[in-house]
């Protein structure tokens, strides 16, 4: 039996990103170990996914004092599993993961990128950044990227070989729990009364982590073309992430805005919809646009790295240049006139998730590399 160990920073990650592969593996005959920092999330991925999991706590944010203590513990714990095989991902997990399992000689090391930090900022931070994914592509056999996007810029940049990447989505999304709107009908007009928004209503929706970078504000000046629509916002803080407290108090004060905040089945919430908005300025390969997608919600967002390999630019979504909130209010306001473009879009998103990104092809992808 092969021996399998995913790192992740957060225990967030594998509940939300990795879950159901875990148990696949398990049943498909991997002996699965998930590293990440202690919590009710980690403690939720034992249980469902009848895992074995090691706590290690770690910061999502760099911090040197942190570093070689997180470092010896993760060394000494996978010395102490001796993987086949070790999965790390996020920037911070990553780079201790693969250190760890190079220092203790793990036979297989890989890397999976789920986004590029780097691409958030400028001047020396992103240097540091860069270099750090190099030297993370540098300790491992094999770098996954979960985009042809993302993988673009790993070899443009010289993060890591052309010839030691793949491209395999993260997780996939499961076609049964996201669900076409008109089987979903009931759960749209249950969750608007009870957050008190007209059945009638054009609504907008946001799901995801509440920061700066997924564009929080400039979804919110965008708004201001369509003043009539309500924006539900579902998802909250995780972790050390915050909103700055401007775009904190501009959210609680613009009429016709309702926050649920972080809830265990986004599924329901997405019936609520009519359309996704999803304006972060980089992704790998975002969830929630596919999950919206196989809900048959368009998507208006961003054309940055990720979101361009999850929304197909006119077919089942509109894309528009980054920060352009004008064109993001357009794009918006076009999708309230046009009732027959909404549901075109929407049932192009839902195929093409069924064509392309479905759990179960992604986890038989994870499987054969994981054999060969």
């Amino acid at each position: 039996m092969k021996r399998l160990v995913f790192v992740v920073t957060h225990g967030i990650t594998a509940n939300l990103l990795l879950r159901g592969q875990l148990s696949f593996l398990r049943e498909s005959g991997f002996d699965v170990t998930v590293i990440a920092s202690p919590g009710p999330d980690l403690d939720a991925v034992r249980t469902r996914e009848k895992i074995t999991t090691v706590g290690i706590s770690m910061t999502r944010d760099v911090r040197l004092q942190e570093g070689p203590r997180a470092l010896a513990e993760m060394a000494r714990a996978i010395h102490r599993i001796k993987p086949d095989i070790v999965n790390a991902s996020t920037s911070k997990a990553g780079l201790l993961g693969m250190l760890a399992s190079y220092g203790v000689r793990v036979p297989k090391r890989i890397y999976l990128i789920r986004g590029l930090r780097f691409e958030g900022y400028t001047g020396a931070k992103r240097l540091a950044l860069a270099q750090a994914e190099r030297v993370t592509a540098a300790c491992a056999t094999d770098v996954v990227c979960v985009s042809n996007s993302v993988r673009d810029i790993v070899v443009r940049d010289g993060l890591a070989a052309s010839r030691k990447t793949h491209v395999i989505p993260s997780n996939g999304i499961d076609p049964a729990r996201f669900r076409p709107r008109s089987e979903t009908r009931a759960d749209a007009l249950r969750i608007r009364r009870e957050l008190g928004i007209p059945d009638d209503a054009f609504v907008a929706g946001f799901v995801g982590r509440l920061v700066a970078d997924k564009g929080v504000d400039d979804m919110l000046e965008a708004l201001k073309r369509v003043p009539n629509a309500w924006f539900l916002v579902v998802g909250g803080n995780i972790a050390d992430d915050h909103l700055p407290e401007q775009t904190a108090d501009r959210l609680r004060k613009r009429a016709h805005v309702v926050q649920v905040g972080r809830v265990a089945e986004p599924a329901p919430y997405y019936a609520a919809m009519d359309l996704l908005l999803f304006a972060s300025y980089r992704e790998g390969l975002p969830n929630v646009p596919l999950e919206a997608a196989a809900c048959e919600l368009p998507v208006v967002g961003y054309r940055v790295t990720g979101v361009v390999d999850a929304v197909e630019d006119g077919v089942t979504g509109m894309l528009v240049p980054q920060k352009d909130t004008g064109a993001l209010g357009a794009a918006i306001s076009r999708y309230v006139g046009h009732p027959t473009l909404r549901a075109t879009h929407g049932s192009a998103g839902r195929s093409r998730v069924l064509e392309q990104f479905t759990q179960l092809a992604t986890w038989k992808a994870w499987e054969a590399l994981y054999r060969a």
